[in-house]
């Protein structure tokens, strides 16, 4: 990894892609399209909103919103459904004791989220989920997490509707301004996962992995802290041109991260460790291969970037990996699969013919 050398400018707005009869039903058949009781064009229809403040009495980027009084108690009766259909597949009897206790809104970003905070009525516990546009990008995105990542997504589409669960962590930024220098951490780990994580990023072609757009998960251990970063935002999955784009160590919002993370490891491990992260994400598209082969092929027949976005980014990549193949491909689809190809040839795998519908290693 090296430092951040240029760092890139703030992403222009990506206007959302519908999802396509193919890809939706792609969705339907791994349980990810489902009739919800709730759509996130209802929760628009709210009468008053609430700015928030964090602990700290700051203001964030949400309101709280409150809709009429006559209809709270269907919208908060189906908005409880829907967190069961997420978590224990639709049923009810075993989340019947949880209540939804707010509704906020972000006006921030393409999404424009809605986050329904579900809370526990015998232990007080709360748990939060998202209902945001759907946008096929961030479907693509999610679902290229799921099988190519080691962390598992539960997310739902419906006609405009996209539910997500939350995603719990501490956010980059603040874990760089707080955590980073803390004492209980150890710098290796760190930076170790910093590497596996811009791998992950750049071979699947997930963009804009700002501080702000993932999440670091630290778990205790009985030797010393794990650490864990896990993305967080969708939305520039597989859209922009520039290759660099896809490679978090390049985002200004992260040079305090790679300058820590060039301190405390060496080339040479540094070089260890992205191997073992593309021998992991090979490992996880065998198992997932006829999905994956199938996501793909969705992916390649569905115009989610401009055309000259695509040749721009696929130049880059041939000249990256040193290898013409890229010059053939015409979508985004193709290109995350030629990333697969290329490292797959660079740790020795055999290689054997497949078509995009197929991807069998």
């Amino acid at each position: 990894m090296s430092a951040a050398e240029s760092s890139i400018p703030p992403t222009t707005k990506k206007p959302p892609f519908p999802i396509t009869a193919g890809f939706r039903g792609y969705l339907s058949r791994y349980k990810r399209e489902r009739e919800l009781p709730v759509t996130y064009e209802r929760l628009r229809d709210f009468q008053e909103a609430i700015p928030l403040t964090d602990e700290r009495g700051k203001p964030t980027l949400w309101d709280s919103v409150i809709y009429r009084a006559d209809e709270m108690g269907d919208l908060y009766e189906g908005l409880k459904r829907i967190y069961a259909l997420l978590k224990v597949d639709g049923d009810f009897s075993v989340v019947e004791h949880l209540y939804v206790d707010r509704v906020d809104f972000c006006s921030f970003g393409n999404s424009t989220p809605f986050r329904i905070r579900v809370v526990n009525a015998y232990n007080d516990n709360q748990d939060y989920f998202y209902l945001k546009k759907a946008d096929a990008s961030r479907a693509y995105g999610l679902e290229l997490e799921h099988l190519l990542s080691p962390n598992r997504l539960n997310f739902i589409t419906h006609g405009s509707t996209l539910v997500e669960e939350h995603i719990a962590g501490i956010p980059g930024d603040a874990f760089i301004e707080r955590w980073l220098h803390d004492r209980d951490l150890s710098p290796v780990r760190v930076a170790k996962e910093m590497v596996k994580f811009n791998e992950r990023s750049f071979v699947r072609l997930l963009g804009d992995m700002r501080s702000y757009n993932y999440v670091v998960v630290v778990t205790p251990d009985f030797e010393g802290a794990q650490v864990r970063i896990r993305a967080m935002d969708f939305d520039q999955q597989s859209y922009n041109g520039r290759k660099n784009f896809y490679l978090p160590q390049f985002f200004k919002e992260n040079a305090e991260m790679v300058l820590y993370c060039m301190k405390h490891l060496h080339s040479k491990t540094a070089l260890q460790y992205q191997r073992e992260e593309q021998t992991l994400m090979l490992q996880r598209a065998e198992l997932a291969s006829q999905r994956l082969g199938l996501l793909l092929g969705e992916m390649a027949r569905d115009p989610i970037a401009p055309l000259e976005k695509v040749h721009e980014l696929r130049a880059s990549l041939a000249e990256h990996y040193q290898r013409d193949e890229y010059l053939r491909c015409e979508s985004m689809g193709e290109l995350v699969r030629e990333n697969l190809e290329s490292i797959r040839r660079a740790i020795g795998h055999p290689v054997r013919p497949a078509t995009m519908g197929e991807f069998i290693f």
